[in-house]
């Protein structure tokens, strides 16, 4: 018989026959002989056609039968291949396989060995339509229950032999419950989709009956990091699911697995609105069936409020315009998921209706979402032709969605760009070429777009315009010269007009204005018009119109800016009010376009969220990245930071934040990207080499953070200076596929987390980062053990080692080696010292700080210098760091905190220095640092005249004095 399968013209498209019977004999090539004789037989037979569209349409489907050559026939030979198969009949299937492993090894084999195989059985059916949209996601739902369920049930008897039942106080006993989120949650699970997982058990207690007994957390911890090894690990035989644990309380930095009263409480407490939606989709697969519907029963008051939930409609509101900028600055086009008019669109909207109502409406408490908007349409929340078309375009793009995955077995719902899987996914789809594939698709994604538009609409501004002026400017511009356009200027109100109509005529005669073609060129004709006017309520115009002048020219090839803008104009407003109070800010917009989008919403652009709010904030901004892509992450963090930066800003131009909190703010974002980028190091780090300590749940890591960052006084543009640390035991070698001694891979984590905040990127850095302050400056190594750099700091420090450790703290990592570390810092600062040297180490390294870093004639040319001018900031951290190292030994409130007003405080409560000293040294450092704060804004240097702030530089010029006994 032949081993070639001899394509006609008229079985394939000639894109996808072509090379297929390359691959088709060095597939059979790979089988025994009995194998190969049964594919030839199969792919002459009448499945020839299923067979066809299956490896064509998707080549994973023949390398898996590569890899399982005896899955495929098994499943025919047993009448499975075509067949439906119930979450009972997997389960019976599964335990039967399960029961004969003996060791974790056996089931991590077992696991995967069953995913393939009805992998390869439902994207037989999908791709052949043996079965409808809504059966592929519901027995994929099923299968990863099973896998789930089965696994956790071997895994929880195994680590029973070693560490005793886990039971409650009173003897009864525990089972880990596992909550599935998302996709898993709703019984709609996608073919190559990650599982969202949330951990919990039922009370306190510990283990009995086994050779060693814990407490129940630890004992579910355990469990869970093996269930999650299980079931994500790659090994030679693929893996089974991959496991997201980011929704869990808290996320990464969260523990892996509480119990039920905590996460009751942290919901209660602390959840969000889109935690709320998340649990929307909340169904326990595992577990007590009991303790289960108990811990459901605890979480849906947070879920569905008792009432109609109109509070929810701004957070909702706040969720949309975030999905929609998202969409704008990720170019997400080609995403049937996630960009306009796709998967994540229709979810919204249905959700919007479930949080809002679903506490009065049981029916709108259900999961998957054709129940839903079937729902909606009963109950008249939703026309039924919108409905309809709803449903009709959820079937159309899940079914894309499906074959774009069958393709590779890949976790996207990117579009292809190449030829061959663009035909293959037509072909799915059942059409004929690509251009009548995206056609169909461009209708449905349409419609989405449009009734995800009026979902919870936000009120319109309303802007006033005088239209006569904005054609006398039009009229103008169409034909513009220096002299007219002066003389217009000026009648305008314009400062410095002559400047303002060269920039201009420049900008309109320039390259990149004489390139623009069609709609671009008709939008900033119609922009400019409208700019001009507004900048006239600028409190200097022509300062105002001259620094958005780059701005313009940034985003000469992007003009939907220019829309946004136009169609915003309090947006507009606000633009020009910011930019005309400050050139850093008009610089920031200029290089990153995108942020216009933070000032559509005046509410959020001068307010900013607590430390918490933050938090929450970017983690649901990361979550909707894959865990895998870096490159997405590093661009989300960038973006982050530099939106809350902006609305700092804003916040302080405007007034409404306080300019002692300005650097609390910058600092807490600061913290909050360290906690995030901490989490994504590790977890890139850990999939490629395992973890370090096996099971231990500790990270056994802490970023420490000194100068103004560890002291709570960053700047816009501060810099940060970081040390590493680690605690973990000599002789670890991590436990994954390519294994790193302890040393190497704290370095190389340590590594990860500089690339990840100094790498450039679209958005630029992070942060920049310097690590001279760690033991041995640049010679040290990058991390360092703790107890290497217990022993440097206690003996062989500098004394002006010991001045950076009063500012120094954890500010990411690992709670019980930052409490090691908080314990050593107050044991070295703490320490008795020689007053005499201690005095002369100090005044000896403030002349050198001075004599290096004072611009050269600062004080000769009658300056003073903010920072490192006599009677400057650099002096009252001096005198700060001073005080601590002399007298915390029998003073320990001075080393308390890191921050130089609350040690001052802490000067004068422990009677060290004078109320009235205290006062003045504090008062003295707010108003330079408020300066400081003004000249960043400004782009100037920190620089005054040699008057200013006279009284305040002698008070620290007199207390330093007193201190340090000079005359």
């Amino acid at each position: 018989m032949s081993t070639a399968l001899n394509v006609q013209t008229d079985e394939l498209p000639a894109l996808l026959a072509e090379g297929l019977d390359a691959r088709w004999q060095s597939f059979l090539q790979r089988c025994s002989e009995p194998q190969a004789e049964w594919y030839q037989e199969f792919a002459q037979s009448e499945a020839r056609p299923k067979l066809l569209l299956a490896i064509a349409a998707s080549p994973i489907f023949l390398d898996y039968c590569q890899r399982f050559p005896q899955a495929l026939i098994d499943l025919q030979q047993q009448g499975l291949l075509d067949a439906p198969l119930s979450a009972g009949e997997l389960t019976e299937q599964l335990a039967a396989e399960c029961d004969a492993c003996s060791n974790a090894d056996e089931l991590a084999k077992t696991l995967r060995q069953f995913r393939y195989r009805h992998w390869l059985r439902l994207v037989w059916r999908d791709l052949n339509r043996l079965c409808d949209m809504v059966a592929t996601t519901a027995e994929l739902s099923a299968l990863a229950d099973v896998c789930v369920q089965q696994a956790l049930a071997f895994l929880h008897r195994e680590l029973c032999c070693e560490w005793g039942e886990p039971q409650s106080v009173d003897g009864r006993p525990q089972q880990l419950s596992v909550i599935a989120m998302g996709k898993l949650g709703a019984g709609e699970l996608n073919l190559s989709s990650d599982i969202d997982l949330i951990f919990s058990y039922p009370e306190a207690g510990s283990t009995a009956g086994g050779p060693r007994s814990v407490d129940n957390q630890e004992f579910f911890i355990r469990l869970g990091q093996r269930l999650i090894k299980a079931l994500d690990a790659r090994t030679a035989d693929g893996f089974v699911f991959r496991v997201d644990m980011r929704l869990r309380p808290y996320g990464q930095s969260g523990p892996l697995v509480v119990s039920f009263d905590a996460m009751e409480e942290y919901y209660q407490d602390q959840g969000r609105d889109w935690e709320r939606y998340a649990l929307i989709k909340a169904r326990c697969i595992a577990g007590d069936e009991a303790a289960n519907q108990r811990l459901m029963a605890s979480l849906r008051p947070f879920t569905y409020r008792r009432y109609l939930d109109f509070s929810a409609i701004e957070s909702l509101r706040d969720m949309k315009a975030m999905i929609q900028r998202e969409v704008a600055r990720r170019s997400l086009h080609n995403n049937i998921k996630l960009g306009a008019g796709g998967i994540r669109e229709i979810e919204f909207i249905a959700q919007c209706f479930q949080l809002i109502r679903g506490g009065q409406e049981i029916s709108l408490q259900q999961r998957p979402l054709r129940i839903i908007l079937d729902e909606l349409r009963d109950m008249e929340l939703l026309p039924a032709p919108v409905v309809d078309e709803l449903q009709a375009a959820n079937v159309f793009l899940r079914n894309a969605e499906h074959a774009i995955q069958a393709w590779r077995d890949e976790q996207t719902q990117q579009l292809p760009d190449a030829p061959a899987p663009q035909a293959a996914l037509a072909l799915s789809m059942g059409f004929d070429s690509w251009e009548a594939f995206t056609a169909a698709l461009a209708e449905h994604r349409q419609r989405v777009d449009e009734h995800f538009a009026n979902i919870i609409a936000a009120p319109e501004e309303e802007g006033s315009t005088d239209r006569a002026a904005i054609q006398r400017w039009e009229v103008l511009l169409n034909d513009p010269d220096a002299d007219s356009l002066t003389e217009e200027l000026q009648a305008a109100g314009y400062n410095d007009a002559a400047e303002v109509a060269r920039r201009l005529l420049a900008l309109l005669t320039g390259a990149g204005v004489q390139r623009m073609q069609g709609s671009a060129r008709e939008r900033l004709d119609d922009f400019l018009p409208l700019l001009l006017e507004q900048v006239q309520e600028a409190e200097d115009s022509g300062r105002a119109f001259l620094r958005l002048i780059p701005l313009i020219e940034a985003v000469l090839r992007r003009t939907a800016y220019l829309v946004l803008l136009m169609e915003n104009p309090a947006a507009l407003g606000r633009l020009v009010r910011l930019c005309d109070a400050s050139p850093w800010v008009s610089r920031q917009l200029a290089a990153h376009p995108v942020l216009l989008d933070e000032l559509l919403d005046a509410s959020s652009l001068y307010s900013v969220p607590d430390k918490d709010g933050l938090r929450s904030e970017l983690r649901q901004r990361l979550l909707r990245i894959p865990e895998d892509d870096l490159e997405a992450q590093m661009e989300a963090l960038r973006y982050f930071r530099l939106a809350h930066v902006l609305r700092v800003a804003a916040s302080e131009i405007t007034g409404s934040l306080p300019l002692m909190k300005v650097s609390d703010y910058l600092t807490f974002i600061a913290e909050t990207v360290m906690e995030f980028v901490v989490d994504i190091a590790w977890q890139n780090l850990v999939e490629k080499h395992g973890t370090p300590c096996g099971d231990d749940p500790r990270r056994h890591f802490v970023i420490l953070a000194y100068g103004k960052m560890g002291g709570i006084e960053l700047g816009y543009g501060s810099d940060l200076d970081l040390v590493f640390v680690h605690d973990v035991p000599a002789g670890v070698i991590s436990d994954g596929e390519r294994p790193l001694d302890g040393t190497m891979f704290y370095t190389r984590l340590g590594q990860r987390i500089i690339h990840i905040l100094t790498a450039q990127t679209r958005l630029g850095q992070l942060y920049e980062v310097d690590m001279r302050l760690r033991p041995s400056g640049n010679s040290g190594l990058l991390v360092s053990s703790f107890s290497a750099f217990r022993d440097y700091q206690r003996g062989q420090a500098w004394t002006w080692e010991h001045q950076a450790l009063v500012r120094a703290r954890v500010v990411a990592g690992d709670p019980v080696l930052a409490e090691k570390f908080t314990e050593l810092r107050a044991d070295v600062l703490g320490s008795e010292r020689d007053l005499a040297k201690l005095r002369e180490d100090v005044l000896s390294m403030r002349d050198k700080m001075r004599q290096h870093l004072l611009p050269s004639g600062g004080e000769k040319n009658h300056e003073f210098d903010i920072k490192q001018g006599l009677g400057g900031i650099v002096d009252i951290e001096f005198m700060v760091q001073y005080a601590v190292l002399a007298w915390s030994h029998q003073h320990p409130p001075l080393h308390y905190h890191t921050d130089n007003i609350r040690i001052l405080e802490s000067l004068q409560q422990e009677g060290l220095i004078p109320e009235a000293d205290a006062r003045a040294l504090i008062e003295a450092y707010i108003a330079f640092r408020s300066q400081s704060h003004r000249a960043s804004l400004q782009e100037q240097k920190g620089q005054l005249s040699g008057e200013a702030l006279a009284e305040e530089r002698g008070a620290v010029r007199r207390i330093w004095q007193q201190i340090f006994d000079e005359q």
